[in-house]
């Protein structure tokens, strides 16, 4: 069938029509649904947000433990460099087992608070510093290698800018520890 045909045939015609409305509505919806899940997640502190996410249990655990579940939960804003089980998982073994004992609550302390800086410092941002203070009161070193945000040289961030209500996250791919006392 010639193109000019197919222009008039009305049967033809009406499919296109249809296709291109069944198209813009399906994207409507997908572009609504993304939307929605990205309202819902804002609305979430970082705990909560993490913990959704399934990926940071070994965090989510550490941080019951030192007792600072309620100060991430808190009004903020803070930026988290989040390290994912996986990350914790690289650590030597025993590493987070001995860290979660009570008698190195202060040290575990130390870990975690070293992966957050006050402030909602977005990747924008966070590609333009050289180093970071964070709550520990150490200062984290940030630089840019093969276009990938690096901390202290060896860990990555491998998912910037996740959004909630108090701050926001950057998923890492390695534990970083801070500089010994």
């Amino acid at each position: 069938m010639s193109i000019e045909k197919a222009i008039n045939n009305s049967k033809y015609m009406n499919a296109i029509t249809f296709t291109l409305m069944a198209s813009i509505i399906l994207l409507s919806t997908l572009a609504s649904a993304a939307q929605d899940t990205h309202s819902e997640k804002a609305d979430d502190d970082i705990v909560d947000v993490a913990v959704a996410n399934g990926n940071f249990n070994t965090l989510a655990a550490a941080l019951k433990a030192a007792g600072l579940v309620f100060v991430l939960k808190g009004e903020g804003p803070f930026t988290v460099f989040a390290p994912t089980d996986e990350a914790f998982a690289k650590l030597p073994e025993g590493t987070v087992e001995s860290l979660l004992r009570p008698e190195n609550i202060e040290q575990l302390k130390a870990v975690l608070t070293y992966h957050v800086v006050s402030g909602k410092v977005m990747a924008q941002d966070v590609i333009k510093l050289s180093t970071a203070t964070t709550v520990n009161g150490a200062d984290v070193k940030i630089s840019i290698v093969d276009k990938a945000v690096k901390l202290n040289g060896d860990s990555t961030v491998v998912m910037p800018d996740v959004n909630a209500s108090n701050g926001v996250i950057h998923v890492i791919d390695t534990v970083i520890l801070p500089p010994s006392s």
